[in-house]
């Protein structure tokens, strides 16, 4: 599929316009308008398969479960995500789940034994994640994503759609709360992440996720614990990488 990849004036026409449209949609009606009639065989989705994801690929899965999910297999993840790509990709019926993994030659120049995330995080999500990433959302001219505002830091002014890159970013769930998800996940019986009730209300790769203590009410407590860093780097702004990592390999 050859896509032609709007220009940067047209990406900041169209998040205007598609901001001011669906401002009062409902995260179906956003998804449903930009998988149909916005971004027809155009938009695919990132998703970390981590404690909140099943909402998001619920919606998905009823809008057009042949959507493509990507998931960027760090090789770092617990064997509990693992487990639940495919329990979700069964339950919700997605027909387009696709693991996707660090270029080899990338691992063995900067990431040999394995160790890199003790050293350098930001490097280590650069290699496994956001260079994968641009590279399969080379077709696509737009993603959809999960990220909310209440998640704080840079995502507590987050908007519906964003010019990102070469990509305009679609987030449905912005303005969902944390209660809103609790209430989705029971109301639809949604399967939660084997780690969910352990100590884990974010999860990511296991090296870099630690459990936190059940009063921190901080939503992505856990993440790279002790450090200055709060993104793994695939939310690409300006055509640089979050974080100021090399923006071309």
């Amino acid at each position: 599929m050859v896509v032609r990849t709007l220009s940067e004036i047209e990406r900041e026409e169209a998040v205007v316009r598609l901001n001011r449209d669906y401002s009062r949609a409902s995260a179906f009606d956003v998804l449903s308008h930009s998988i149909k009639t916005e971004f027809p065989g155009k938009v695919c989705v990132v998703s970390s398969f981590g404690t909140e994801s099943a909402l998001l690929l619920h919606i998905v899965a009823q809008v057009d479960p042949n959507v493509p999910v990507f998931f960027l297999d760090t090789r770092k993840h617990f064997p509990e995500t693992d487990e639940y790509v495919g329990t979700l990709t069964g339950a919700l019926g997605l027909k387009d789940v696709r693991r996707i993994s660090p270029n080899e030659a990338h691992l063995i120049a900067d990431d040999p034994d394995g160790t890199l995330h003790e050293r350098d995080t930001d490097r280590c999500c650069y290699i496994r994640k956001t260079l994968p990433m641009v590279r399969v959302l080379q077709p696509y001219t737009a993603w959809i994503s999960g990220r909310k505002r209440f998640q704080g830091g840079e995502r507590a002014e987050l908007q519906l759609f964003e010019a990102e890159d070469k990509w305009i970013k679609i987030n449905p769930l912005h303005r969902t709360s944390q209660d809103d998800i609790r209430k989705h996940f029971d109301a639809l019986k949604l399967p939660h992440h084997p780690l969910r009730f352990n100590g884990y209300p974010s999860i990511d790769c296991a090296p870099c996720t630690s459990p936190v203590d059940e009063t921190d009410t901080d939503p992505r407590a856990g993440r790279w614990a002790g450090q200055d860093k709060s993104e793994c780097g695939i939310h690409i702004i300006d055509g640089k990488v979050v974080r100021g990592t090399p923006d071309s390999e």
